[in-house]
């Protein structure tokens, strides 16, 4: 097996949504890489939202300026938890991260989907009766 093709996948760190909710717990910054628009319809408590994806008539296109607004907002020391919708998009998320010498990131499994599907708190938009 040729070790530079499987170097990238293995710097990939995916915790399971209870780590990620303990981490979270203990003062790791959560970073939702969904559109607005799924993080507008619910998201972890506490989680700031950058899209790595636009959606748009043609498909997904990633956000050129994914990684500058992640900087203007976070240290490369920061802790964070990625996070998407079912976890596919926050692996490519945060192997942009660790490949701009983000230290300490990892990939949320499972996304958004598996930690409602846990039952564990969302902030979701107050519904108007």
């Amino acid at each position: 097996m040729d070790h530079e093709t499987s170097l990238e996948a293995e710097e990939v760190l995916t915790v399971d949504v209870h780590a990620a909710k303990n981490l979270i717990n203990s003062g790791h910054r959560y970073l939702d890489v969904r559109t607005v628009e799924e993080f507008e319809n619910g998201h972890v408590e506490k989680a700031f939202n950058i899209p790595y994806m636009f959606s748009t008539p043609q498909g997904r296109v990633k956000n050129p300026k994914f990684m500058e607004q992640v900087l203007s907002v976070c240290s490369k020391e920061d802790h964070l938890v990625v996070g998407c919708q079912s976890g596919v998009r926050s692996v490519y998320a945060t192997t942009d991260l660790l490949k701009a010498d983000f230290k300490h990131v990892c990939n949320m499994g499972g996304g958004y989907i598996a930690w409602v599907e846990n039952g564990f708190a969302v902030k979701k938009p107050k519904m108007d009766l």
